[in-house]
């Protein structure tokens, strides 16, 4: 598995390894291919304002955006990886939802790093039994990631 990340803000003090371990940690519990690739970019609030408006049309900034790319069950030639896509994800953002649910900023961005590996992955949450099941998801994952830690 081949996790690739990016920093657009400076300084950057997040602990990046982090979330290519939980990154990594998540497709392996969803059994994804072992040749897959998935990029993460670390953004500001402006930089996910433009992506939210220009890619779903909604204006003012988000979490997080997941852009799949390849079908995680795609045929792709000998030696060639398949690439799951990409999740963006607002540090910012995380932590101002963090003190509105009163949880912690490394959980509040655990959770939406899981919540955009599973998008990549075809999950989504458009209907009410869909948004359950990839909840059921992301709880499962972080808690096996809490045990594992």
């Amino acid at each position: 598995m081949d996790i690739q990340i990016v920093s657009h803000r400076e300084p950057e003090v997040l602990d990046l390894s982090a979330f290519v371990r939980l990154a990594r940690f998540a497709l392996e519990r969803e059994e994804a291919p072992e040749a897959c690739v998935v990029s993460i970019a670390v953004v500001g609030v402006e930089e996910i304002a433009e992506l939210n408006e220009r890619y779903r049309e909604v204006a003012g900034p988000t979490d997080v955006l997941s852009f799949p790319c390849d079908d995680p069950a795609a045929m792709v030639a000998d030696g060639e990886p398949v690439t799951l896509g990409d999740i963006v994800i607002a540090p910012e953002i995380a932590e101002a939802n963090a003190r509105a649910y009163a949880k912690s900023i490394e959980s509040e961005l655990n959770l939406l790093l899981v919540h955009g590996v599973l998008h990549l992955l075809g999950y989504d949450h458009i209907e009410a039994a869909d948004a359950e099941a990839m909840e059921d998801r992301e709880q499962a994952i972080l808690e096996a990631w809490e045990i594992n830690q």
